[in-house]
């Protein structure tokens, strides 16, 4: 066995797209090991660094498992290793590969397994086929009750040659994307729900910043149904960092649209009205688009029909990652970000305020011009910007 004192233990942490950006390559690269440092900060003073194309993390005496959470949560990480790293010599790599599969066969009770070599440095004397079927050859010596299957193994080694010799066996996936911030700033009209919190992540993790937006019907919602609300942007944040959330109390609007329009009309002219105050913090924030949790035909206010008559209400795109997406894709992602179980709890939201019993669910835009001339737009829509509260929501308070 190699010697501890000639061994070093590291986190290999791979990127993806970010590899495709030519000449503003260094830019992201740089974005991303920020994001890294950062999340990594509080498990210690860890060094990260950049080389060969990837990102590195010295492990020492650190929390494998900790560290490896950290980083995967991490948006343009697309998978990390733990790596053993030496000098390069075959008579090493055995030893350490041989150290590695053992440990494999107690832990995860592996019965095949096949070697995957890359010799990065050319001038290694052993090619990369010839280093797999060494170390192989060697492995399987010394392990009787192992066999090798090139096609659907158990277990992998890796064994790579660059400036040192790095041996690992898992590669452990990161969610990818883009790193955070890197494609400018969008406002997330956050709801309550299941759909707004993952369509909030979906854009985040192409690199857009947000910022929230929630409405509510405060004193007919409760508090616990806003608390709930931070709950879900402080979940966000842990992928986001911080995340300005605006608060409105859409009350007042809604009293008027319930006392002048048709009833049916409230939900798609609470929605516009939703839109109209979003684009107008988004403006004064400096974001570029809307997104939402909106998907064809899940409520009265996503059939085609609505969506086009919230459309013309504002000027600003509009991204909506989930309009395509079943019910229970989106339920899968929530689980995955632990979004869910938040999202579930059985508080009301503004939207249940006022609530038709028929919505109308093919509005014609014509008709509800004319609604809302009965209504004082503008002075509805600045007295609720004027009451807004803003909330800085942070993962670790």
């Amino acid at each position: 066995m190699v010697g501890d004192d000639n061994m070093e233990k590291v986190l290999i942490i791979r990127y993806g797209e970010i590899s495709l950006k030519g000449l503003n390559r260094p830019y992201f690269e740089n974005t991303l090991l920020k994001h890294i440092r950062k999340a990594v900060k509080e498990i210690g003073k860890i060094r990260v660094y950049k080389a060969h194309g990837r990102i590195y993390m010295d492990l020492e005496d650190y929390d494998e498992e900790e560290a490896i959470k950290a980083v995967t949560n991490v948006f343009g990480v697309v998978s990390v290793s733990v790596a053993y790293v030496f000098e390069a010599n075959m008579d090493s790599i055995y030893e350490v590969a041989l150290e590695h599969i053992q440990q494999c066969i107690e832990q995860d009770g592996i019965e095949s397994f096949k070697v995957e070599s890359k010799r990065a440095d050319k001038k290694f004397p052993v090619k990369s086929p010839e280093i797999s079927r060494l170390v192989g050859g060697y492995i399987l010596k010394n392990v009787e009750e192992l066999r090798v299957d090139v096609h659907n193994p158990d277990g992998i080694i890796h064994v790579e040659v660059r400036d040192k010799a790095y041996v690992y066996s898992r590669k452990i996936p990161g969610f990818g994307g883009m790193p955070y911030g890197t494609s400018g700033k969008a406002m997330l009209l956050l709801s309550g729900g299941i759909d707004s919190p993952v369509a909030g992540w979906l854009v985040a993790k192409r690199g857009v910043e947000i910022e929230a937006i929630h409405y509510h019907s405060y004193p007919f919602t409760s508090d616990r149904a806003k608390e709930k609300v931070i709950e879900l942007a402080r979940i966000l944040s842990r992928y986001c960092g911080r995340i300005r959330l605006h608060c409105i109390n859409l009350l007042n609007i809604q009293k008027a649209i319930n006392e002048n329009c048709p009833p049916e009309e409230m939900t798609i002219l609470s929605r516009r009205f939703m839109m109209d105050i979003a684009e107008r913090v988004a403006n004064d924030r400096k974001c570029k688009a809307l997104v939402t949790g909106e998907s064809i035909g899940q409520v009265a206010s996503q059939t085609l029909e609505s969506i086009n008559v919230t459309n013309s209400k504002v000027n600003m795109p509009i991204f909506r990652p989930l309009i395509a997406m079943d019910k229970m894709d989106i339920v899968t992602i929530s689980n995955k970000i632990d979004t869910y179980e938040t999202s579930i709890l059985p508080f009301e939201d503004c939207c249940t305020v006022f609530l038709p019993d028929r919505p109308v669910t093919k509005p014609r835009l014509e008709k509800i011009l004319e609604s809302e001339k009965l209504l004082n737009v503008k002075e509805l829509i600045n007295q609720a910007i004027d009451d807004m509260e803003v909330i800085i929501v942070k993962a670790d308070e």
